[in-house]
């Protein structure tokens, strides 16, 4: 059952459309999909039936969950859309369906995956960097698969590139039940240093 004294309905879960070369990403996407929809949380992705992608919607909507799907055309021509989704969005343009997914969503959890995953991931960071949400954004560090973005995160820190309060803005957690806890208990700062002061101009 939902947690009514929570604010969060629905999760966006960024993942990959392959499933990787190790057991555990696909067992952390079923255990994570699982887990929220036991919690009562709807899950809104990318709407694909393939890779990751594919089997966070299957083990939702096996354990009764509500999945919401966001694909652009050019993929929806090629049918890669889940046929089985609770709710489809078709939309025009990859900006669309990230804004879309976005605004569906209460908060973000980021699984394995490649090009795509890492651009809706970063985009999701620099909007709470900017101020345009408050959501927890959670990276699921499954078989430490994030290791070397996580020692570059680091490293633009210690460089000066990212505030460490910034940089704090992303929860890490290394197991599904970890990264359900963590969006529970996400509180965001009270105030941020401005993402560009006047000598960073």
């Amino acid at each position: 059952m939902a947690d009514r004294s929570s604010p969060l309905e629905r999760i966006c879960v960024f993942c990959g459309s392959r499933v990787g070369n190790r057991p555990i990403y696909r067992l952390h996407a079923a255990r994570l999909a699982r887990l929220l929809a036991e919690r009562g949380l709807g899950i809104v992705y990318g709407g694909g039936s393939i890779g990751l992608m594919g089997v966070v919607a299957d083990a939702a909507l096996e354990a009764g969950g509500e999945v919401i799907g966001v694909i652009p055309e050019v993929l929806m021509a090629r049918e890669f859309a889940h046929p089985n989704l609770t709710r489809l969005h078709i939309v025009r343009t990859m900006h669309e369906r990230k804004a879309l997914m976005s605004d569906l969503a209460d908060g973000f959890v980021a699984l394995p995956g490649g090009f795509g995953t890492l651009d809706e991931f970063f985009e999701i960071v620099t909007w709470a960097q900017l101020g345009i949400h408050a959501k927890p954004v959670v990276l699921l560090n499954s078989g430490d698969y994030y290791r070397h973005l996580l020692a570059s995160l680091r490293h633009a820190v210690d460089e000066g590139f990212i505030a460490p309060e910034h940089a704090s803005l992303l929860v890490v957690t290394d197991e599904p039940e970890e990264a359900i806890e963590a969006l529970f208990t996400y509180r965001p700062p009270v105030a941020l240093p401005r993402w560009m002061g006047r000598e960073e101009r």
